[in-house]
């Protein structure tokens, strides 16, 4: 046995010692309080994610059941075996021949009144583009997983969110997740929202790839009696009915297309007091309240924020703790709901912070960092001038270490005025 291989069988040893150690002491106090908790395991990524669609699919059994369309595609291809071998009890999942495919499933499924739901990445997500417009065109609550990956040639299937954000004009609701217990949250929260009659649109929860796809982390996965609570049976109102027959998708006249495109805005618009009352109502369901759309860690006081998403934002916030320890006046924004944007909500947030410091993992070329777009326009017109500031780091899966985001921070904070989107390289 090498060295490597032999630290690694006693790291996992500890871990599951610490597991087990854990699930003995809340099942003591689970017998004590009459509270039964939920199951708790060591699980990749995928498998919380896979795990979460099943559960949210197997709610609507006694509704009009679930339907999902799989097609495998590297880093995300696990979710998609896990959901194979699920055995729905009323349901299925249909194997296609490409991603395109794989969208029309759903958009078939969820036309049928089903809950409806696939994963994707990358040059997938890029493969199916005409379906995903069409699937939120169609307001039709389909919620799929997407596993960032950068985009090619040149092929690298390591973390970039060039994938998801290429889709960020579609009309969909877009969620990125910074930790596994995170994603199987807010593809429950997603479902809830997405399938609002105020809604109706569809989602899509973002991971980064291997970082968070691969690895192993302690979740409490939910028990099903739990997710039937949570979620009520899908009801999609311009569902196809055979005593109704409808068409869907024919011509339109210009004035009945700008009437839909702003019922699509209205629907936008309605989603931040959905999600919060999703958020209040896992709580009282599951016992634990999940991230909302914006994060504010140590802002209240900061002179400098810096922005993050995904587990960029779970690395900085042990930076900001670091500093914060050196007294000084640092704070973070995890940003969770990119569409709709937030904009009051990150406002609200930043406070009276005169440095905002946004950290891209993804880049529109010509311009710059894409959630940096989005938050200089959020703060366009305002008197008080502040110093927004673009950070382009870890494009193509780049290690994003706390001593990169340190050189970071340490930029924003001397920072007088703006330059253009700095590119900080690191190490494959």
């Amino acid at each position: 046995m090498s060295r490597r291989t032999a630290t690694s069988a006693v790291t996992a040893g500890v871990v599951m010692a610490r597991l087990l150690q854990l699930d003995s002491v809340v099942g003591s106090l689970a017998i004590r309080t009459g509270v039964r908790p939920m199951p708790r395991a060591l699980v990749t990524g995928n498998h919380a994610a896979g795990f979460a669609l099943a559960a949210a699919g197997d709610a609507n059994r006694h509704a009009r059941g679930c339907c999902g369309g799989a097609y495998p595609i590297t880093p995300q291809t696990e979710i998609i075996e896990y959901l194979r071998a699920h055995p729905f009890s009323k349901g299925h999942v249909v194997p296609v021949e490409s991603e395109h495919s794989a969208m029309a499933v759903c958009i078939g499924a969820a036309l049928a009144g089903a809950r409806a739901f696939t994963a994707s990445s990358s040059n997938g997500l890029a493969y199916m583009t005409e379906n995903v417009f069409a699937a939120g065109y169609y307001r039709l609550p389909i919620v799929m997983i997407a596993v960032n990956r950068t985009l090619g040639p040149p092929w690298n299937i390591w973390v970039d969110q060039g994938d998801s954000l290429a889709l960020r004009d579609a009309p969909w609701i877009q969620f990125y997740t910074d930790s596994h217990q995170d994603l199987v949250d807010t593809v429950l929260l997603a479902f809830r929202v997405a399938e609002d009659p105020r809604v109706l649109l569809p989602a899509m929860v973002a991971m980064d790839g291997f970082v968070t796809s691969h690895t192993q982390m302690i979740v409490d996965l939910p028990e099903q009696e739990l997710v039937d609570k949570y979620l009520p049976p899908c009801r999609v109102p311009h569902r196809l009915r055979g005593e109704h027959p409808a068409t869907i998708g024919g011509l339109t006249w210009p004035r009945e297309t700008e009437r839909h495109r702003r019922d699509i805005q209205r629907a936008m618009e309605q989603v931040p007091a959905v999600l919060n009352e999703a958020m209040n109502e896992f709580e009282a369901v599951f016992g634990r309240r999940p991230d909302g759309a914006v994060r504010a860690d140590r802002t209240e006081d900061a002179e400098a924020v810096l922005i993050a998403c995904n587990t960029m934002a779970r690395t900085l916030r042990r930076l900001i703790d670091h500093r914060r320890a050196d007294e000084q006046r640092v704070g973070m924004i995890k940003l969770k709901m990119f569409r709709p944007f937030p904009r009051e909500e990150l406002r609200a947030a930043i406070g009276a912070a005169r440095r905002i410091g946004v950290l891209d993992r993804n880049h529109s070329p010509g311009s710059g960092g894409i959630f940096w777009q989005e938050t200089a326009a959020t703060f366009a017109g305002a008197a008080d001038h502040r110093v927004i500031q673009d950070y382009i780091v870890g494009l193509g899966g780049g290690d994003v270490s706390p001593e990169h985001l340190g050189e970071i921070l340490d930029d924003l904070t001397q920072r007088d005025r703006a330059a253009e989107p700095i590119w900080k390289e690191v190490a494959a």
